[in-house]
């Protein structure tokens, strides 16, 4: 491991990057926030003033590419990810790119062949951070312990207490569902095969024309199944909950205390308002494992395939959302792609 802290910088400092900024600086072993990059001039810079020695960089790019710099937290918005990721892949910097890892699976694989044909190293973890979550952890490895027997269903909770009006249906796939589709694929250690995203009459306190709540079912390849309520402006809080149902028993994560009548935040244990609270442990242990994974020359974590596929996932799941109906997942072959890197 290089004896020198990781000079880190980051792009996008809205409320994810704003969190991550404040984590590096206070939380973070091993690293140093030293730029920042972000549209809104005014913004980065009262963020850059908070920290000594934080600099605002105008043109992402430009961050990524300065020797000042060794490595790229990405919390922009997923329209411009695949333009900051190939830019971090030609300059050899570590990035940790908070999903989506790019907005459809064309471009999401696009990176994942840049990874292996140009960088010939991993390089990119993505921001699926439950894999983090010390509950999550513990589930993972009691299931692949066999303790249990085999995996044979799943079925997550997934709710908002509220998103403002603009949120849009598309985006509770893309931006929400997205973290069950890697939460599955982690836990059965299979890819998905088919999605069908199915939605009942809207919630009244959805904006007008949204699809909230939506249920999402995923068929995998190995023959599991999995079910996903996402419901947005559910009212209660932060709802996360993940039950594994294999051959001999099952284990559940996210339950709390005393689960009896929930509102307006309790149910007889505290309900988080958002995420932040709810998966602060979890952001911890995913950027310090990043850290430290490059400044040892390494990645760990979700890899490129990881968000490609759940890229892939997510642009199948919005086509059985427009249609009612199942949509197979078209998955590059895995094999082929990693052949063709090493020619």
């Amino acid at each position: 491991m290089s004896a020198s802290p990781l000079r880190v910088g980051i792009i996008g400092v809205g409320m994810m990057g704003a969190d991550h900024a404040d984590r590096i600086v206070h939380r973070i072993a091993g690293a140093e926030l030293v730029a920042i990059s972000d549209p809104d001039s005014e913004r980065a810079g009262d963020l850059a003033a908070r920290y000594d020695g934080v600099r605002t960089v105008g043109d992402p790019l430009q961050l990524i590419a300065g020797s000042g710099v060794d490595a790229v937290l990405i919390a922009s918005p997923g329209s411009v990810h695949e333009e900051q990721v190939l830019a971090c892949v030609e300059h050899g910097k570590y990035a940790l790119c908070e999903k989506p890892l790019t907005m459809d699976s064309e471009s999401s694989l696009r990176v994942v062949e840049a990874e292996r044909n140009k960088a010939g190293r991993p390089l990119v973890q993505v921001g699926f951070m439950r894999r983090f979550d010390p509950e999550y952890a513990r589930m993972k490895r009691l299931l692949d312990s066999g303790d249990l027997g085999r995996i044979l269903l799943v079925h997550n909770t997934h709710r908002n207490k509220t998103l403002p009006k603009w949120f849009r249906s598309e985006m509770i796939v893309s931006d929400s569902l997205v973290h069950e589709v890697d939460v599955c694929r982690w836990l059965f250690d299979d890819e998905i095969a088919t999605i069908t995203v199915l939605a009942p009459k809207p919630t009244s306190r959805a904006a007008e024309g949204m699809l909230d709540p939506q249920v999402a079912i995923f068929q995998m390849a190995g023959g599991g199944m999995a079910t996903t309520e996402v419901f947005v402006n559910s009212q209660i809080g932060y709802e996360v909950r993940c039950e594994a149902v294999a051959e001999l028993g099952n284990v559940t994560v996210g339950l709390g205390q005393d689960v009896f009548v929930r509102s307006d935040n309790h149910y007889g244990g505290h309900i988080p308002d958002d995420f932040r609270d709810r998966f602060a442990r979890a952001y911890d242990l995913e950027v310090q494992a990043w850290v430290d994974a490059s400044r040892r020359g390494e990645v760990v974590g979700p890899t490129t395939w990881d968000g490609y596929a759940a890229t892939a996932v997510c642009t199948a799941a919005l086509q059985s959302l427009a249609t009612g109906r199942p949509v197979r997942v078209d998955l590059a072959d895995r094999a082929e792609v990693l052949r063709g890197a090493a020619t």
